[in-house]
């Protein structure tokens, strides 16, 4: 198993989940997160003066898959995220040792 998260930007969201779905994913959590990449912050007027924010609002997915769904869960991510433009966000991949259904208690795939 292995944990995927993903920071896309907000307007994204629906686009991508639906495309998770059609993959086969079953679950995901969503934050609302701030964060910064390499370009910064972007400026904005506030009371009509320019203001540079220095956090910008995305979201973040946290998707456990089995090992059999990561390639194309990832494929999915890049594909339905993508705009083009600065700031479409990343994906980072990390293993899962355990994972475990706490009303059931089922552990790993069985619990996803």
């Amino acid at each position: 198993m292995r944990i995927i998260e993903a920071i896309i930007k907000p307007f994204k969201l629906d686009e991508v989940r639906d495309a998770l779905m059609a993959v086969g994913v079953e679950g995901l959590t969503a934050s609302e997160v701030q964060g910064f990449g390499r370009t910064g912050g972007k400026p904005e007027v506030y009371h009509g003066s320019t203001h540079v924010m220095d956090l910008v609002s995305k979201v973040k997915l946290e998707i456990v898959v089995p090992d059999g769904l990561v390639n194309q869960v990832l494929e999915t991510l890049q594909s339905s995220a993508r705009t083009g433009k600065i700031g479409d966000g990343k994906v980072f991949l990390r293993p899962v040792e355990t994972a475990i259904r706490i009303r059931t208690g089922e552990r790993d795939e069985d619990a996803l």
